[in-house]
């Protein structure tokens, strides 16, 4: 079983239906498994047909999902993006920023980091040094 985790803490997964991996997408899929070594190039026009893009991080080192996260909304996608994996609470905030929606973790990750240690990070947007700088 897994967690998602939002905003507003821990919340069931309400997506009705099955994600599809890459390689077995069909044209009325509506939502896909993506690895973080994906090229999103290869979604091509099925891109704003897609209700929901799983992306998986094999370890909370691994970072390269963030970045195919803002590669994706750089490329115009709007809908549900979701961090799949052993991310950490402390990473929750960079997972918003770089374009993601929710996270999904493993329930024993959950158990190790209850709710209350990703809700303290849910006001990301306060604490941006970056936005803070620009001005």
């Amino acid at each position: 079983m897994s967690i998602i985790v939002t905003d507003k803490g821990f919340v069931a997964d309400d997506w009705p239906g099955e994600i599809a991996p890459l390689e077995a997408l069909a044209d009325g899929a509506e939502a896909v498994d993506l690895a973080n070594t994906d090229d999103p190039a290869r979604l091509g026009n099925r891109l704003e047909r897609l209700g929901l893009i799983r992306i998986a991080f094999p370890s909370f080192s691994d970072g390269r999902g963030f970045t195919l996260a803002r590669r994706l909304r750089r490329m115009g996608y709007r809908g549900r993006l979701r961090a799949f994996g052993p991310l950490i609470a402390d990473q929750y905030a960079m997972a918003r920023r770089s374009g993601f929606d929710e996270v999904e973790i493993p329930d024993d990750l959950a158990a190790r980091q209850p709710e209350d240690q990703w809700l303290f990070r849910a006001n990301w947007q306060n604490h941006d040094y970056q936005s803070q700088l620009k001005g």
